[in-house]
C-alpha cells in the first residue's frame, strides 16, 4: 500500500490528520551554548509533588543520560518539556529565547523538539519507506499530504536517514515485520524526519537484545553533536556505554550529576537507586 492509499484509508475511518502547524518555527538561539532551560520548576497532582523545584540545564549537541528510580518524575520532566504538562511554577526555554510554557505540543514539535516514547508507535502495515516519508517536516493536512510529490532532496533524506538508522536495506519491508531493535531504530529515524535539535528518549535499550542495545548505543551517541539526546533509561550498562554525564532524579529534583562513575559512587545515589 502506498503512502497515498495509506492516507486515504485513514480517511475513509474518519481518522483526523489535520495537524496545526506554524507558519514560521521561532528561531533558536544558542548565544550561550545552552539549549534548555528548566528552572525551579513545580508540578504537583492532587497534592502529590511529582516534581520539586527542577533545575536542568542541558547543552547544545550534548547526550544526557536521566536516571532515578519509579516515581522520580522523569516521565513529568519530558511532558513539561514538549508541552503535555504545565508545570505549577518554574521557568522552561528552549534556547535564549522560546518560552516553552507559552507554547503548545504542536508548536513545540514545530520549534525542535522530538520525543520518542518507550513503546515503537510505528506503521506497521507500511513500508519502511512510506514511514519516514509519513513523518517527513512539513504541512501534514489532508490534502497537502495527499497531493505531496517528493522531490529529489527529500528523496535523499529519506535515504540518508536510512542510512543513519542501519535499516537501508529493509526499505521496502513492512514495519511490522521488524524486530523490536528495529522498529525502535525506524521511529528515531521518523523523528530524524522532522529535523528535531533536541531529542528526547525514552528508555530505549527495553525488550532488546545485546546485539540491538550495542547498535542502538552507536546510533544515539551519533546523533549526539548534530542535536542534542536526552536519553532516560534504567539499565545502567547501556547508560554507561553511552553517557557522558548523567543526572539522577528524586522526588522530582536533581539529588546528583556528573559522571557515571561520579553517580554510581555517591553514596545518595546508592541509597536511593542503585542499591536497589
Amino acid at each position: 500500500m502506498t503512502v497515498l492509499e495509506a492516507m486515504r484509508s485513514y480517511m475513509r475511518r474518519d481518522q483526523i490528520f489535520e495537524f496545526l502547524i506554524p507558519d514560521i518555527p521561532p528561531d533558536l538561539d544558542l548565544t550561550h551554548g545552552v539549549i534548555l532551560y528548566l528552572d525551579g520548576i513545580n508540578v504537583s497532582f492532587d497534592g502529590f509533588k511529582a516534581i520539586n523545584d527542577l533545575n536542568l540545564y542541558i547543552e547544545d549537541g550534548e547526550l544526557r543520560c536521566i536516571i532515578g528510580p519509579n516515581g522520580a518524575g522523569k516521565t513529568t520532566m519530558m511532558d513539561i518539556i514538549t508541552g503535555k504538562t504545565r508545570p505549577d511554577s518554574g521557568s522552561a526555554w528552549f534556547g535564549q529565547q522560546i518560552n516553552l510554557l507559552e507554547m503548545d505540543e504542536p508548536e513545540i514539535a514545530a520549534a525542535g523538539i522530538g520525543r520518542k516514547f518507550q513503546k515503537p508507535t510505528v506503521f506497521e502495515q507500511h513500508a519502511v519507506t512510506d514511514n519516514l516519508e509519513l513523518a517527513m517536516a512539513g504541512d501534514k493536512r489532508v490534502w497537502a499530504t495527499l497531493n505531496a510529490r517528493l522531490n529529489g532532496e527529500q528523496r535523499d533524506r529519506i535515504e540518508e536517514v536510512l542510512q543513519i538508522i542501519g535499516l537501508e536495506n529493509h526499505s521496502k519491508n513492512q514495519a511490522g515485520s521488524l524486530s523490536h531493535g528495529q522498529k525502535q531504530w525506524l521511529e528515531i529515524g521518523m523523528l530524524l524526519m522532522q529535523n528535531p535539535k533536541l531529542l528526547l528518549v525514552d528508555e530505549p535499550a527495553a525488550g532488546m537484545t545485546h546485539q540491538e542495545m550495542d547498535r542502538t548505543a552507536e546510533l544515539l551517541t551519533s546523533l549526539a553533536g548534530t542535536r542534542s539526546v536526552i536519553v532516560v533509561e534504567h539499565d545502567m550498562d547501556f547508560v554507561r556505554s553511552i553517557a557522558g554525564k548523567v543526572t539522577v532524579l528524586h522526588q522530582g529534583s536533581v539529588l546528583a550529576e556528573g559522571s557515571m562513575d561520579e553517580v554510581q559512587n555517591d553514596q545518595r545515589v546508592i541509597e536511593v537507586y542503585l542499591g536497589e
